[in-house]
């Protein structure tokens, strides 16, 4: 049974959190404070947590960050207020999975946990006319090496710590190098989502370029095209 945490201080919120995660056959833990949910965390390695941004004492950003620090592949989904974009990009900077903004669909909330949980666990969420059983469980691209059974990348052989989305992202990029995305089509392929704040693919792509290239400003190999989208320039064979 797949652990949650959920962290959030109005106990109907955490209440109603807690009950459909419940439902959905999660073991769900309790927190109403920051310094709590760490060190519930830190005893318990929970398989996702869901943060709530507004926290008395340390707020969300702060534990998303420590958390991140501590437990680097551990899915967080963050609770927002809506309206809150400038808190969201930066939760999404820090390295939140994913949000969910208040007020929030319960079914939508159990929805996006499973989903990020299936990412960490190396499970596939693509749509089922992809031929994933068919796919490599290993991709070298110059001193980059995804394994998708140990949902691991290493760089020069050193790993890197990336979170469930920014490893979804590489791997679909990996995957299908030479062809442009547009971000809403990243939405829907790696994150799954039918429709969504297209920001959350601008943060992410700026997150794992800072991983994978050698000066994230003049990336070359994860590219911007210009009034297109994004695209995966491999290595060439004899490259250094």
């Amino acid at each position: 049974m797949a652990s949650a945490l959920v962290v959030d201080d109005d106990p109907t919120v955490g209440d109603v959190v807690g009950a459909y995660l419940a439902r959905a056959g999660f073991d769900v833990h309790r927190a109403a404070d920051g310094v709590t949910a760490l060190d519930l965390a830190a005893r318990m390695a929970p398989d996702v947590v869901v943060l709530d941004l507004m926290l008395p004492g340390m707020d969300g950003l702060e534990v998303c960050r420590r958390l991140r620090r501590d437990q680097p592949q551990v899915p967080v989904v963050m609770l927002t207020a809506l309206g809150g974009e400038t808190d969201r990009i930066e939760g999404l900077e820090l390295g939140a999975d994913d949000y969910v903004t208040k007020p929030f669909s319960p079914r939508e909330l159990v929805l996006r946990v499973q989903a990020v949980v299936r990412r960490a666990s190396g499970q596939s969420a693509e749509r089922p006319d992809d031929r994933t059983a068919s796919l490599p469980p290993r991709i070298t691209d110059g001193d980059l090496v995804l394994d998708r059974l140990a949902h691991v990348v290493t760089r020069a052989g050193s790993p890197l710590a990336l979170t469930t989305r920014e490893f979804a992202l590489l791997d679909w990029f990996l995957r299908h190098p030479g062809t442009v995305y547009r971000r809403d089509e990243l939405i829907r392929d790696v994150w799954g989502w039918e429709f969504g704040d297209q920001s959350t693919v601008t943060v992410h792509v700026r997150r794992v370029r800072e991983k994978v290239e050698d000066e994230p400003s003049t990336p070359r190999r994860l590219v911007t095209v210009f009034g297109v989208g994004y695209r995966w320039d491999p290595t060439p064979p004899d490259a250094p």
